[in-house]
């Protein structure tokens, strides 16, 4: 059973909320909170394993909670879903490590994505809980979550094919489409994991996945190719650490 706590100042919110987790077997309810205040208390009590947390509370708003918990080094974090009617704290939600973001009023089935989410989350998570916000930090992206053409966008890492440098902004690709950030490649770089994303120019990254070949072109520039046909320039001066990445993956020929 998933122990789940329930975070908003709205009675009638978390009984909605209740309700719908109710149908769910694999969710326990073990407490409800309507303040900041309340939320640490339970969480002491309880230990939940997710919470549904509301942004704007008396006291203490739904962040400045989450900032109390990393705070406490023998405090795990649980995983946390926000719920909130505003859509201007998306990215903030996504800064915080929020494992899904639900805007008010949502749908069951909307609800269920993100239980689906957390229990995704949850199997794959390691048997011992991370209790410092030291090695939270070291954690790497599995979604980014940004605002584009006027929808929220939640972008599974494993989705993106690559990712280029324009100027004061990055253009993320997942091979349909794709959309500028206000973001660095080297921040980028930094925050996805190293054993799927690889930076091939100072201005390019591209998730090994979806790599087909690294190969030279006509003029002699290395290249890579992606299994989709687009080609992503690859620099020189990158090429030689690239090989030594990828030289423990590489198949070698079999002796003769």
């Amino acid at each position: 059973m998933i122990q789940t706590l329930l975070a908003d100042d709205e009675p009638l919110a978390r009984r909605k909320l209740r309700e719908f987790l109710q149908a769910d077997a694999d969710v326990k309810i073990v407490g409800e909170a309507g303040s900041g205040a309340e939320v640490m208390d339970l969480i002491r009590k309880t230990n939940p394993q997710v919470m549904f947390l509301d942004v704007k509370m008396p006291g203490q708003d739904g962040f400045a909670v989450l900032e109390e918990i990393a705070a406490e080094k023998s405090m795990p974090m649980p995983s946390v879903i926000i719920t909130t009617a505003y859509d201007q704290y998306a990215l903030k939600a996504f800064d915080a490590r929020a494992v899904d973001y639900l805007l008010k009023p949502f749908t069951m089935e909307r609800l269920r994505a993100a239980v689906q989410r957390v229990k995704d989350q949850l199997s794959t998570a390691p048997a011992k809980p991370e209790k410092g916000p030291e090695t939270r930090e070291q954690e790497y992206l599995n979604r980014l979550v940004f605002k584009s053409k006027g929808r929220i966008l939640f972008l599974p890492a494993t989705e993106i094919r690559w990712i280029g440098a324009e100027e004061n902004y990055v253009r993320i690709s997942n091979g349909t489409e794709s959309h500028l950030l206000r973001d660095t490649i080297s921040s980028m770089e930094q925050r996805l994991d190293p054993k799927m994303f690889l930076r091939v120019h100072r201005s390019a990254i591209v998730n090994l996945n979806h790599v087909k070949e690294i190969r030279t072109d006509t003029k002699g520039d290395f290249v890579v190719q992606l299994l989709n046909g687009h080609i992503v320039p690859m620099s020189r001066s990158y090429h030689a650490r690239i090989r030594h990445l990828l030289g423990r993956w590489m198949m070698r020929p079999k002796a003769s």
